[in-house]
């Protein structure tokens, strides 16, 4: 166990012990026993030995979540599903409608000058 896993590990015991009680108060606290604990789960999710070991593969990344098991830290890549406009033509648009809008707005101020 590294210093890193030591510390997380210290961490999610604290949650943990938080969580156990407020669940035995009652309560508004009992309201916060069952976040608690997740983020206990998650803290031990966290290690850095652990985020090692799923890099190399040699951890599994597939269980379900709120397991306790380890999981993975990746969040799921985004797929383009829509082709719409380019980005660049979006902005290039808008920066030549700006220049055009204020062009009319600067021809329109010397037709009716402010004495």
């Amino acid at each position: 166990m590294t210093g890193g896993d030591a510390i997380l590990e210290k961490g999610a015991a604290r949650l943990q012990e938080l969580s156990d009680r407020a669940a035995a108060t009652g309560g508004p606290a009992a309201k916060l026993a069952e976040p608690l604990a997740e983020d206990a789960v998650l803290l031990r999710r966290m290690k850095p030995s652990l985020i090692a070991a799923r890099l190399k593969g040699e951890a599994p990344t597939d269980l379900e979540p709120g397991s306790g098991a380890v999981v993975a830290a990746t969040a799921p890549k985004a797929t383009r599903t829509s082709r719409g406009p380019s980005p660049l033509l979006v902005i290039g648009a808008a920066l030549v409608a700006g220049v055009v809008l204020a062009k009319v707005l600067d021809w329109r101020g010397h037709a009716h000058p402010r004495g």
